[in-house]
């Protein structure tokens, strides 16, 4: 009973635990890291090295999708809070995550996180097709942006790769276990195959290893106006090592996404700043390949949108194939990155081609583009990994690829319609005189400038009335007037012929609207006032993140800030001056915790052998949207009622109560932070202490549960066992089952026998080829009534007969006339099953036009031959009387 007390107050300490009954839904909270893990086989080994290796203070929430079995009970529960003192919880509809807590997805449900919360869904996929990791993978991906973490950890098979893509694409970072310490590799294996780990470690090192770079991750700025000059002096310089590196200029791609990927990379190795950063990739190469790799955002996959695809093969194609155009169609993919996208347009060509059959051989030339070469190599190669299953139906990968050792190949017809080359969209000439261009999830990389430049570009480039495919959150913006949309979602447009001349087209695209990144906008009048103003009577200003990380500083700060010594610290806590300490980490707690502004009024700061009163404000900021994690502090300068000094020992004595009035405050915040500190300790223990308890009383329960696992991974591997025997007598079955429909079908086709079988209602069941030349039946008319297909009998009894048979069960047989002077025979049995059932009847239908005439003839000539004989018998009697005649006159 009391390791079960234990037990249900354990439950409590988590404030994610969702699984009581509440009047009010907890809000999300935000701000803390959230680490998603898949695993699979050979996973709960790798779940329970890292979990023991995770910080206690971390701060983190971890969220683990394993392949569980969906019709046993799950103790993953169990088997991993023994582990770790974190709470493990496993997952209800519509937890909230925590900070400092694990949660586990529950047996067959597929999870998803929403705003910080989880949901559950039914699995939409059959058992063994399904793919949990990479369901909620790409799930993280679109809540947390940027700041998704994947982690990947032994598992059989590949699920996991296509959600790590997706995380990689909108900037997150992806952990992947080392192969050689997985006990099944495939799972880290394909991650890394796929270009997508960012970082390769044991299980045991992955935790400090995220703890450090989320510790060390910086946060360059979120617009140019907040940058400095020496960050925005870096961000130039790393733009002209790509430039030389590679010969491609990245200040024309929207400044957030290059910022963002720094971050990434800077995150990875580290370094708190850009002037570092530069550093290293002029040290380091294979980091400025790396970097330029990332700006790319190559990933990408087959048939991505199938909605797009379908109404490009069921309306433009159509259109451009019956069109009337001799000459062979031309499209253009640029930005192709590995080849998917202009494949999956070769394909869809194909099938409307096989769909369609237009009287002449249409052919599809497809130009496809990346600036890429190492992508461009790949594309040719046309390999790509066995998971691309997911996304391509086994009908497509039948015909249009060939399995091969590491995955499937594209096939040597759908390769040779496209030709590859290397390409910049920006300062290459374009492709011209083009049917189709589908350029997708490129455009909402570059700049709005870049955008109004590059859509004229593709009018420019397409023949009229050609199509052009954009991808979902892309739009030819104002240019209406030379695209206009189909229907339906799909971006997908046509050319249209512009009612005004357009403004001429020039190569390479010019960058007169955008300034080299970053930029300074020219300033007015007003701008230098205001500055000016700021300098000379706006108070100190600081402005921070949660943390206390100094961004941006207004004003003269020196009379309340200094740097600390040793390596440079940008917190606020560690550069306050003496005197200022306490008052402000108060100040700032209570703020932040309830989300209002604090005021600090006459607090006394040291500085320069003097002191200055000042009142420290924290105001948490709210709007505008982008600035609501972050808060302004404000110093604020306090003048004192002068106090005339007075040579006698009355003023003396004033003095010296003022000293004394002094140490007494300071020692009463002395006072204050002692005890604060003294109430957090013993927090602290008491909290460790009830932690040790249910840990040992959870330690105990799990011995016993370890047993019970035991038998039943014993229980499993024989269960998996007798299912591949199960698997495989099926799979016999099959084959024996496939042959004999073969053996059947060769049997009646090649019988001169034309058959019919028909079920208990007489409706068609089958028939052979030559029954279609008896009765006008189709494929379509199985199901039908015998009696509503025409047919060439004579046989109007055809149905009183059947059920005749069916009522008697014995067979009957007539010889019927046709049209074209042709007859049958026509037999009726039962259809007998293997069990002696009667279900339905099988009618014969033997062709004996050729006996009927041989017949007709044989009773023709019979008829003949007995009228001679008969006229011969005349002729006999005749000449018999004239001889008897003859004697008689003799007589």
């Amino acid at each position: 009973m009391a390791k079960k007390m234990k037990a249900d107050s354990r439950a409590k300490i988590c404030p994610g635990d969702m699984s009581h009954s509440s009047l009010e839904v907890e809000k999300p909270e935000a701000g803390f890291p959230i680490i998603g893990i898949g695993a699979s086989a050979g996973g709960l080994e790798a779940l329970e090295l890292f979990l023991k290796n995770v910080p206690e203070d971390s701060g983190m929430a971890f969220i683990i999708v394993q392949h569980l079995a969906p019709t046993r009970k799950d103790m993953m529960v169990e088997l991993l809070q023994r582990v770790t003192t974190l709470q493990v919880i496993q997952v209800v509809e519509r937890t909230v995550v925590k900070p400092g807590c694990i949660y586990i997805i529950p047996p067959n449900k597929d999870m998803t996180i929403f705003h910080g919360m989880l949901h559950l869904f039914e699995p939409a996929e059959p058992r063994g097709l399904r793919l949990p990791i990479d369901y909620f993978f790409r799930s993280m991906a679109d809540d947390r942006q940027d700041k998704s973490i994947g982690v990947i950890l032994s598992g059989m098979g590949t699920d996991g790769t296509l959600g790590l893509g997706a995380i990689k694409e909108k900037g997150g970072i992806v952990f992947v276990q080392d192969p050689s310490s997985a006990k099944y590799d495939s799972m880290p294996k394909s991650a890394i195959e796929e270009g997508l780990a960012d970082v390769i470690a044991t299980v045991e090192e992955m935790p400090l290893k995220i703890a450090s770079y989320l510790r060390h991750k910086p946060y360059i700025g979120g617009s140019e106006q907040a940058l400095t000059d020496k960050i925005q002096s870096s961000i130039e310089k790393v733009m002209i090592l790509l430039r030389s590196k590679t010969g491609h200029d990245f200040s024309l791609y929207k400044k957030n996404t290059v910022l963002r990927r720094l971050e990434r990379r800077m995150g990875i190795h580290q370094i708190d700043n850009t002037t570092t950063y530069v550093r290293l990739l002029q040290e380091n190469p294979q980091e400025l390949e790396l970097l330029y790799k990332e700006l790319l955002i190559g990933v990408t996959n087959f048939f991505r949108d199938p909605k797009a695809w379908e109404q490009l093969k069921t309306e433009a194609f159509p259109e451009l194939l019956t069109g009337g155009k001799m000459q062979a169609l031309r499209a253009w993919v640029p930005g192709c990155a590995t080849g998917e996208e202009a494949y999956t347009l070769a394909i869809v060509f194909k099938e409307m081609v096989e769909l369609i059959k237009p009287a002449q051989d249409p052919q599809l030339q497809i130009f496809a583009t990346d600036i890429s070469q190492e992508a461009i190599g790949k594309a040719r190669e046309a390999i790509y990994p066995a998971n691309i299953s997911a996304d391509i139906s086994p009908e497509r990968l039948e015909q249009f690829f060939v399995q091969v050792d590491n995955g499937y190949q594209v096939a040597k017809p759908i390769r040779e319609m496209v030709i590859f080359a290397q390409q910049s969209i920006i300062m290459d000439p374009p492709f011209t005189k083009l049917d189709i261009l589908s350029c997708r999830n490129l455009l909402i990389y570059l700049t709005q400038e870049l955008q109004k430049k590059i859509i004229p570009l593709f009018h420019y480039s397409l023949n009229p009335g050609g199509y052009l495919l954009l991808g979902n959150a892309e739009t030819v913006g104002n240019y209406t007037n030379l695209f206009g949309p189909l229907p339906g979602k799909s971006r997908l447009y046509r050319r249209l012929e512009p009612t005004m001349q357009s403004e001429p087209i020039e190569f390479p695209l010019p960058h007169v609207t955008k300034q080299p990144l970053p930029s300074k906008p020219a300033e007015n009048m007003q701008s230098l006032v205001d500055k000016l103003i700021l300098k000379l009577y706006a108070p100190a200003t600081v402005l921070v993140n949660k943390q206390g990380d100094i961004l941006y500083i207004s004003g003269r700060t020196g009379s309340f800030l200094e740097p600390a010594a040793g390596k440079a610290n940008w917190n606020i806590f560690a550069m306050i001056r003496e005197g200022l300490g306490y008052a402000l980490n108060s100040a700032f707690q209570n703020a932040v915790r309830e989300n209002e502004t604090v005021t600090v009024k006459n607090a006394v700061v040291k500085t320069n052998g003097d002191t200055k009163t000042v009142n420290i404000t924290v105001q948490p900021l709210d709007e505008p949207e982008s600035l609501r994690r972050f808060a302004l502090i404000i110093f604020t300068e306090v003048t004192m009622p002068h106090k005339s000094k007075v040579k006698n020992k009355a003023g003396h004595d004033a003095a010296s109560s003022g000293r004394v009035a002094e140490l007494e405050e300071e020692l009463q915040q002395a006072y204050q932070q002692l005890k604060l500190f003294r109430e957090e300790m013993q927090a602290f223990q008491e909290k460790n202490s009830a932690t040790n308890e249910e840990l040992q009383s959870t330690n105990e329960e799990l011995q016993s549960t370890n047993e019970e696992l035991t038998t039943s991974k014993e229980e499993m591997q024989s269960l998996n066992e007798e299912l591949q025997t199960v698997n495989h007598e099926l799979q016999t079955k099959i084959d024996e089952l496939s042959q004999a429909n073969n053996d059947m079908k060769n049997l009646l086709e090649s019988t001169e026998i034309a058959t019919l079988f028909l079920d208990n209602t007489l409706q068609v069941r089958r028939f052979t080829a030559k029954t279609a030349k008896i009765f006008k039946l189709i494929p379509g008319d199985v199901g039908r009534l015998i009696t509503d297909i025409v047919t060439k009998l004579d046989y109007p009894e055809l149905e009183e007969d059947a059920r005749e048979v069916l009522r008697t069960l014995n067979s009957k047989e007539r010889s019927i006339s046709a049209t074209g002077e042709s007859w049958f025979t026509v037999k009726i049995m039962p259809y007998r099953t293997y069990e002696d059932k009667i279900d339905g009847l099988v009618i014969t239908f033997m062709d004996i036009t050729i006996s009927k005439k041989l017949e007709a003839e044989l009773r023709q000539t019979q008829a003949e031959l007995e009228k001679r004989m008969v006229k011969k018998d005349l002729d006999l009697n005749k000449a018999e009387k004239r001889l008897q005649a003859e004697i008689h006159k003799k007589d």
